[in-house]
């Protein structure tokens, strides 16, 4: 049965949800990557370091991004 619970990723992973979404890397600040896609106002950021991304930091880029947990989860099968 799959899981529908939150859990820390990769960032490289999570960074590939978010380009499956419509995101692009707009720019890299030392361990921050900035993502943006046209009609979200404000930018996406995922940190590099640690690695796994927290669940806190997902559920916000998620709410900053308008996606939904039910899309997350289907772009995140996507990438594996």
């Amino acid at each position: 049965m799959p899981s529908n619970k939150l859990v820390p990723v990769h960032y490289l992973k999570l960074i590939k949800v978010f380009e499956l979404d419509g995101f692009v890397q707009a720019r890299r600040e030392g361990d921050h990557i900035i993502m943006t896609k046209p009609g979200i106002k404000r930018p996406l950021v995922i940190k590099s370091s640690p690695h796994k991304v927290p669940v806190t930091h997902i559920r916000t880029n998620l709410f900053t991004a308008g996606m939904t947990r039910d899309r997350y989860f289907e772009l995140l099968k996507k990438v594996g």
